[in-house]
């Protein structure tokens, strides 16, 4: 005969109570011991100059600066890794999962062999092998050029950019306010139930004749900036670092192989006789895929994809094995410098709880309305 405390058996309440229990036991015998050995619980030492340097850092920050900033730099820096990583292994993995079916029997092997060997490579050993190929590039008065435009150099790798001068505020609010207007109008447009690609080309029209105009009415201006060899190092551009380019490639090489194969099985899931109708149609095989295959194919696709885009982001903390100051070896020096090693550790599961999950979300909300629109077909 079962006991019950309200309208709970008691046997979920004693182990309710038991872990409880534990949980605090755990927490004070930890705060004890740090009691001991001087150390205050909190996180007071967010506030305390950090007494490092970061070799990479996408804002300023120098020794003396609080921890919180040193934190925030290493943040910034797994963002960018994994926001580019995610882009470029998506298009390199649709491109591969594509060309794996095509009709061309060498094209498509030699997509296999590149599917096969990379996914059943480590991950830590390709970022080691791109971190050797990185530094293993000559000085930049012998740099590897691609068209003069692309370098190779054991000091990173030179790519060109846009260069933006005399930005205002009153330049990015009209920025925001066009991109907002593009966004808004497509949505308008999707619910009415059909967005042409006439309206699209119109409307992308629009927001680039926008962008060109806003520069010179509020006095910006940017410029390609190409890099080029002056004395004895690359000028211009922008400077992927070695480490943050051999991060990047090996991220993209690795999942790229994923989503081709995650593709592959989409683009199979569609019967065959979808191909056939839309055959009998008139379409040729590009329109097929585009505008048939590909959109019943998401609702197998996204899915995938969506664990893979949550995998390489928390593989980017491999990066601390390469050299590359991302959130990983920031916490790590943080923890070591400050002996707050639970606070430290306790930021680092959070953020990428937090980073996982918001991404989680909106690939779950995008993955909703292709199937509601697949339901709807």
């Amino acid at each position: 005969m079962s006991l019950w405390w309200g309208n709970w058996p008691l046997t979920q309440v004693a182990v309710i109570a038991a872990v409880i229990a534990l949980f605090w036991l755990l927490g004070h015998n930890t705060a004890g011991m740090m009691a001991r050995i001087g150390i205050t619980p909190g996180f007071e030492f967010l506030s305390r100059p950090a007494n490092f340097e970061i070799g990479e850092a996408p804002i300023a920050f120098k020794a003396g600066d609080p921890y919180a900033r040193a934190i925030l730099a290493g943040l910034l820096n797994t963002l960018k890794a994994a926001t580019l990583g995610c882009v470029l292994a998506t298009i390199l993995g649709v491109v591969l999962g594509v060309a794996g079916l095509s009709g061309n029997l060498l094209l498509a092997a030699l997509v296999r062999w590149y599917v096969e060997i990379i996914r059943n490579t480590p991950l830590l050993l390709q970022l080691f092998f791109w971190i050797s190929l990185a530094k293993s590039f000559p000085s930049p008065r012998q740099a590897l050029s691609v068209f003069d435009s692309f370098f190779l150099t054991n000091r990173g790798v030179f790519v060109p950019g846009l260069g933006f001068h005399g930005m205002s505020v009153s330049t990015l609010w009209l920025l925001v306010g066009l991109v907002t207007s593009y966004l808004a109008f497509l949505a308008w447009s999707r619910r009415k139930g059909s967005l042409p690609v006439r309206r699209l080309g119109l409307a992308t029209a629009g927001l680039l004749g926008g962008i060109l105009l806003a520069f010179p009415l509020t006095g910006a201006g940017a410029t390609w900036d190409i890099p080029a060899l002056a004395g004895f190092n690359i000028r211009g551009g922008y400077n992927l670092t070695p480490e943050f380019a051999a991060l990047l490639t090996g991220l993209v090489v690795k999942f790229s192989a994923a989503i081709a194969e995650i593709v592959r099985a989409g683009i199979q899931s569609v019967d065959r006789g979808q191909w056939e109708a839309s055959r009998a149609l008139g379409l040729h095989n590009g329109q097929i895929m585009r505008l048939i295959v590909l959109p019943q194919a998401l609702r197998v696709i996204t899915p995938l994809t969506t664990s893979s885009y949550l995998d390489l982001t928390k593989d980017s903390s491999l990066a601390v094995a390469i050299g590359y100051p991302d959130l990983v070896s920031i916490i790590n020096t943080t923890a070591n410098t400050t002996g707050q090693s639970l606070e430290a550790l306790t930021l680092l599961i959070a953020i990428y709880l937090a980073i996982n999950l918001s991404v989680s979300a909106a690939m779950n909300l995008y993955n909703k309305r292709v199937a509601l629109r697949g339901a709807r077909v």
